[in-house]
């Protein structure tokens, strides 16, 4: 795995990856910090807000930054858009009311949305090779894996010397590291899409071709899944921890890290299943297996070694239905169009994450613990049916299929026939002596 390194231009984005992620883990617990200091005992609804506003940024502007930076130059936008969260992380330090953490809040996950699908869809031209790709993707997902365990502790260490709001800084400098290590790897640029007829064709691209295309509207339904079995964990795990359970403060981050190391045992094994399975065979088993394990929480989470094994299931099964969705987008999309596939899967994942963080929060309050797990885990059966109802088993990379609206501009286009006004087709595309193929 740790091979895919060798190649120089990955491994300066890869390290680029870790040292922004690990700057927003370290702004994660200072805006905890920040929020308390700001509103005392009204924190908690001024992190919320906060968290939601990330959310909805998510959302709402990760398509319409894929069609207006689509065209500039990949390495210009990556750069100015850490700078974007620099300027953002070191304001951050010197605010004093709550409105601007809101504002700044925004601004820099607007930046985020932009840049994540944009770095995404970047990785595939870097390296084009399928197998070098899945192990990308591997190491990318251990990355947020090790980042969700170490970066509490390092900022735990960090705050033994200085106070939170140095902790902004750091995520500053993280940034400003990112930055660096982007403007030094060769970055492909890829071909500039053609110019649509308005702004609404040119946001929606992206999403109406993940729509379009059968396996990945099965990603969509398991992104669901994966969405109403994490929110279970992350907004759950301190009520089950120390009401339910009645355990003290320490435990909540123990049983997170059991999460994550789920998560992280299921990353390191995914190399090989994929070399042995097709992505629906896993993806569609993960899914199902969060419908068994939420299942089974409604009967066994009230202990607390079983407690932390179903958080680790979950982890792992989350692992293995999510990381394969990289794979799915590549090969569902060409150089031109990668981009904005990216992007409309960033925002339609995280809207699911929007839909059940409250879902997950209310019911455990109105109907408590027991009904939220049985509530969830309804859902997530639901997902997991309607993703393999949707996905289909026979899953070619190529496939004869129709654009009813959306141009076939695609260089290497073979096989083309307009007939009745829809052009039916299949592509192949050939880069490096490597196939890319769409959908």
């Amino acid at each position: 795995m740790i091979s895919v390194l060798r190649n120089p231009a990955y491994r300066n984005l890869f390290g680029a990856q870790v040292i922004a992620l690990t700057g927003t883990g370290l702004a994660t617990v200072a805006l905890g910090l920040l929020a308390y200091d700001l509103a005392g005992a009204d924190a908690g609804a001024v992190l919320g807000t906060a968290l939601a506003i990330k959310m909805v940024a998510y959302v709402a502007v990760a398509p319409i930054a894929s069609a207006l930076l689509g065209a500039l130059p990949r390495r210009v936008v990556l750069v100015s858009l850490d700078l974007v969260r620099v300027a953002v992380a070191a304001t951050l330090p010197w605010v004093s009311e709550v409105w601007q953490v809101y504002v700044l809040i925004f601004v820099l996950q607007a930046a985020s949305a932009a840049f994540t699908p944009l770095f995404q869809a970047t990785i595939p031209e870097v390296l084009p090779d399928e197998r070098e790709y899945t192990r990308a993707v591997t190491l990318s997902r251990m990355a947020y894996d090790l980042e969700s365990l170490l970066s509490p502790a390092l900022a735990a260490a960090a705050l033994l010397l200085v106070s939170f709001h140095q902790l902004f800084l750091g995520t500053a400098v993280g940034f400003t590291a990112s930055a660096l290590l982007v403007v030094s790897a060769l970055v492909p640029q890829a071909k500039a899409p053609q110019r649509r007829k308005n702004l609404y064709e040119a946001t929606t691209r992206g999403i109406r071709i993940y729509l379009a295309t059968p396996r990945l509207r099965g990603l969509l339904a398991v992104h669901f899944v994966a969405a109403a079995a994490g929110s279970m964990v992350l907004v759950n795990t301190v009520a089950l921890v120390r009401d339910v359970l009645g355990r003290g403060a320490s435990d909540v981050p123990v049983a997170l890290a059991a999460n994550g190391a789920g998560s992280l045992v299921a990353a390191l094994a995914l190399p090989r299943l994929l070399d042995r399975f097709s992505d629906r065979v896993i993806v569609s088993r993960a899914a199902v297996a969060l419908v068994v394990v939420l299942s089974a929480g409604a009967a066994f989470a009230w202990q607390w070694p079983l407690l932390l094994a179903l958080w680790a299931l979950i982890g792992a099964a989350c692992s293995l239905a999510l990381t394969p969705g990289a794979r799915l987008l590549r090969r569902s999309a060409c150089s031109v169009d990668r981009p904005a596939l990216f992007a409309a899967d960033f925002a339609l994942s995280h809207a699911c994450w929007l839909v059940c963080y409250p879902l997950a929060g209310w019911v455990a309050t109105v109907a408590g613990m027991t009904t939220a797990f049985v509530v969830l885990g309804v859902l997530t059966a639901a997902g997991a049916v309607v993703a393999l109802r949707l996905w289909p088993t026979h899953d070619p990379e190529v496939v004869e299929h129709e654009h009813h609206d959306l141009e076939p501009h695609h260089e290497h286009l073979h096989g083309a026939v307009l007939a009745g006004g829809v052009w039916r087709h299949s592509h192949e595309f050939r880069i490096d002596d490597h196939h890319l193929r769409w959908p």
